[in-house]
């Protein structure tokens, strides 16, 4: 059973900065593409950022400079650096693997507001 857990989300004023982490259990997580998403109210869920298993990224233009993902195999972790944050960033973030064979699974989210 594939499982993801989310972490870091919280409050943070205009400007600010946090990292997500999201550990994978049940599969060979190096082998896998990790994404983050982040869905807005009444929006769409939309992709943020992806990195390959050979550590290739791509991001969303509205996040490109601002935001980081990486990953470390050694902890079957992805991780969000988001720096530069406006109150557009404010969504639930969630985390995504894919497997080799295209299978997906996501995380349960994490609450990011930025706000003053």
């Amino acid at each position: 059973q594939v499982q993801l857990v989310e972490s870091g989300g919280g409050l943070v004023q205009p400007g600010g900065s946090l990292r997500l982490s999201c550990t994978a259990s049940g599969s060979d997580f190096s082998l896998n593409t990790m994404y983050w998403y982040r869905q807005a109210p009444g929006t769409q869920r939309d992709v943020v950022a992806v990195i390959g298993r050979l550590g290739g990224t791509n991001y969303a233009d509205s996040v490109k400079g601002r935001f980081t993902i990486s990953r470390d195999n050694a902890k079957n972790t992805v991780y969000l650096q988001m720096d530069g944050l406006k109150p557009d960033d404010t969504a639930v973030y969630y985390c995504k693997t894919v497997l080799p064979g295209g299978t997906g699974y996501w995380g349960q989210g994490t609450q990011v507001t930025v706000s003053s």
